[in-house]
C-alpha cells in the first residue's frame, strides 16, 4: 500500500502516482530485514539490500557499492556516487523505480529531469525493456541530451523553468502516455537512493558518521540518506542517524532561506538543484527537525572554487557536485561542524 505523506489517505500500489490531496506518497510500511547477513555478495547492484527493498521485480546495471574514501584535504570522508554505470547516484533510484515499473505492469515510463536522472531512468528502461519519455528543459546540456537520446529514449525539450518541465510531463502522464518514474514524486526512487546510507553503514563496519552532507534539490539523496539511516537504526543494526546536512544553490534555496536571494545572486552552475517547490519539502524540513540537520545555500563564485579544487585532489565532478563540499566549509565557518566531527560528503554527479 502507499500512504499520503500529509493527510494519511491509503492507495493501493498500482493506483494514483499522487494523493488527491495533491502531496506525493510513499510506502506505507518500511521493509526491514529480520538479521543482517555477515558479508554482502557485492555482486547485485542495490538488490544486495533487497531485505530492505519493496518491490520484487530487479533491474540492475552493476549500480552500488561506490568507494568511501578519505578526503584529508577536507578532513572528511568522501562517498564517489558520481562513480555509477551513468555517472550518478541517480542510477540507484532509477534500478528501484523501473523495478516498480515492472511491477506495475507498465510498458513505458516518464520521467521530467535537467539532466541525470532523465539519463538514468532511461538507461535503466532500456534495460529492462521499456519505452522511455524523458522531458527536460530546453536549454539542458547537449552533451546530457545527446546521451539521453543514444538509450532510445524520446527526448521533449520544454521552454520556460524547471516547473514547466515537471507540469508538461504531469499532462502527459495525466494523459495516459504512461507510468510517472520520477525522482522526485515517486516513493520507489527514495527507496533505491536509501542504499546509499545501507552501503555507507557496511563500509564503515556497521558505524554511522556524525553528519552527511550532500547537495539538496528535489531531496532526492537527502531524503534517500535520511530514510536509509533510520531503517538501519530500526532494523538494529546500527544506533543513531546521523545529522543530514543540505547544499543548496543560490536562488533556489527555499530550504535553505525561503528563497529570499535575489535573481542575480542565484548559481547557475549548480544546474541539478535549480528546484524552488520541491513537492517533499515538507519532508525535508522534518528530517532536519529530526536529525538537527541544516541546510545552507551556495553561490556561484564557490561553486567553482571547490569544483576546481576538486579536480585537483583527483574528484572530476559537475558543478552541482561540488556545492555539497562548499557547504561542508560553510558549516565548519558557521559552528555547524567542529574539528573532528566525523563526516561524510556525498560527491553525487560526474563531470560530463
Amino acid at each position: 500500500m502507499h500512504s499520503c505523506s500529509v493527510c494519511d489517505r491509503e492507495y493501493p500500489r498500482k493506483g494514483p502516482w499522487r494523493c488527491s490531496c495533491g502531496a506525493p506518497l510513499d510506502y506505507a510500511t518500511q521493509a526491514l530485514p529480520d538479521s543482517r547477513p555477515e558479508q554482502f555478495s557485492r555482486a547485485s547492484g542495490v538488490w544486495d539490500f533487497a531485505d530492505f527493498l519493496p518491490m520484487g521485480e530487479r533491474v540492475s546495471l552493476g549500480e552500488s557499492w561506490t568507494p568511501l574514501v578519505d578526503a584529508p584535504g577536507w578532513d572528511a570522508t568522501f562517498k564517489l556516487e558520481y562513480l555509477h554505470p551513468t555517472g550518478s547516484f541517480k542510477d540507484r533510484g532509477a534500478a528501484t523505480v523501473v523495478a516498480e515499473a515492472l511491477e506495475a505492469g507498465a510498458d513505458r515510463v516518464l520521467e521530467d529531469s535537467s539532466g541525470n536522472a532523465g539519463l538514468a531512468v532511461a538507461s535503466y528502461a532500456a534495460r529492462a525493456g521499456l519505452d522511455a519519455e524523458i522531458y527536460v528543459p530546453a536549454d539542458a546540456k547537449e552533451t546530457k541530451v545527446r546521451r539521453i537520446e543514444r538509450t532510445g529514449a524520446d527526448v521533449v525539450p520544454v521552454e520556460g523553468s524547471r516547473e514547466s518541465v515537471t507540469a508538461a510531463c504531469i499532462d502527459a502522464v495525466e494523459s495516459g502516455a504512461g507510468w510517472y518514474a520520477s525522482h522526485a514524486w515517486n516513493p520507489a526512487f527514495f527507496s533505491g537512493t536509501a542504499t546509499a546510507a545501507y552501503e555507507i553503514a557496511a563500509q564503515r563496519n556497521w558505524t554511522v558518521p556524525d553528519a552527511v552532507v550532500t547537495p539538496l534539490g528535489h531531496g532526492t539523496m537527502f531524503l534517500g540518506l535520511y530514510r536509509g539511516f533510520r531503517a538501519l537504526e530500526q532494523a538494529g543494526w546500527t544506533d543513531a542517524v546521523p545529522r543530514i546536512l543540505g547544499a543548496q544553490a543560490t536562488g533556489y534555496s527555499p530550504i535553505a532561506d525561503g528563497d529570499s536571494s535575489s535573481p542575480g545572486d542565484a548559481n547557475d552552475l549548480a544546474d541539478g538543484i535549480h528546484i524552488r517547490n520541491p513537492p517533499r519539502s515538507h519532508q525535508i524540513r522534518h528530517a532536519i527537525d529530526e536529525t538537527a540537520g541544516d541546510a545552507v545555500a551556495i553561490s556561484a563564485a564557490a561553486t567553482e572554487r571547490e569544483r576546481n579544487r576538486l579536480s585537483e585532489a583527483g574528484f572530476h565532478v559537475e558543478p552541482t557536485c561540488a556545492t555539497a563540499t562548499a557547504a561542508l566549509t560553510q558549516f565548519r565557518e558557521r559552528g555547524e561542524l567542529q574539528g573532528g566531527d566525523d563526516v561524510v560528503v556525498a560527491l553525487t554527479g560526474r563531470n560530463s
